[in-house]
């Protein structure tokens, strides 16, 4: 650890933390003696910090008072910030930046009982452009936004996915083996790069937001339009390392992880 990272470090929090992390790995509940040789420190200064928590209600004793577990207020603390709000709060200037910054519209969508559905959307600078609403219910198998939320889940996943799903408007019969081909090349690749299939001149690029699990949660895309005039933007390479790069900011600050092999 660095000179600079020991002058900031909180010593008391620190203690806390281990506790809490600790007694979360064992639901039955530690000793206060156990807890002290699990973590190397001396029983008085657990009991300090396990009489802490319990004031705080982060963990509760048995009842013969011998044991401590973690109580449920941990899990309460995090239901105060759902997964897709807290999701797009800290997507949407992000996407508003990429907007700007690419001249190209862009949007968020997220599956919800087999739905693809658009939950956040930025629009480009400029006279004109191709953003998606708020709240639009778009295709599976025909989207690239679809295509990449199924793209990184278990095979039985995918078929539960499949069959959960209802057609969008416009989006064609399925073709499972063109669709698993497209699948497998997007885990390859690490991301959708492919003309629509519902409009011409555009080009879907889709990049994967993941969460703990590993699974893909939501999808950042952009319908990439080309250009033909004077006015300078970014070019469609530029546009792809932007979006990928905001893509894995936001998985970092969802506490995610892309599965192995991702892009290889």
């Amino acid at each position: 650890m660095t000179d600079s990272a020991d002058k900031y470090r909180a010593p008391a929090l620190e203690k806390g933390l281990d506790i809490i992390e600790l007694l979360a790995a064992h639901g039955e509940g530690l000793s206060q003696g156990e807890v002290a040789r699990a973590l190397g420190r001396s029983q008085s200064e657990i009991y300090r910090m396990l009489t802490t928590l319990v004031r705080r209600d982060y963990v509760v004793r048995s009842e013969n008072g011998d044991r401590y577990a973690l109580s449920l207020k941990m899990f309460s603390i995090s239901q105060r910030h759902p997964p897709i709000g807290r999701v797009i709060e800290i997507a949407l200037p992000r996407m508003r930046s990429l907007a700007r910054k690419t001249w190209q519209s862009c949007h968020m969508g997220m599956e919800s009982n087999g739905d693809i559905v658009i939950v956040a959307s930025a629009e480009a600078p400029g006279n004109w452009g191709l953003a998606l609403k708020t709240g639009t219910v778009i295709g599976l198998w025909n989207t690239g936004t679809g295509r990449v939320l199924a793209a990184f889940r278990a095979p039985e996943d995918i078929d539960l996915l499949i069959a959960q799903h209802r057609r969008a408007l416009g989006e064609p019969a399925l073709d499972r083996a063109a669709f698993d081909a497209h699948l497998a090349r997007i885990r390859r690749v690490g991301y959708e790069h492919q003309p629509s299939e519902t409009a011409i001149g555009v080009t879907n690029l889709g990049f994967p937001i993941f969460g703990p699990s590993g699974q893909v949660e939501a999808v950042l895309s952009c319908p990439y339009l080309e250009r033909v005039d004077e006015l300078e933007v970014a070019t469609q390479d530029e546009v792809v390392a932007r979006f990928a790069a905001v893509a894995r900011e936001l998985t970092d600050l969802y506490g995610g992880h892309p599965p192995p092999g991702i892009g290889e």
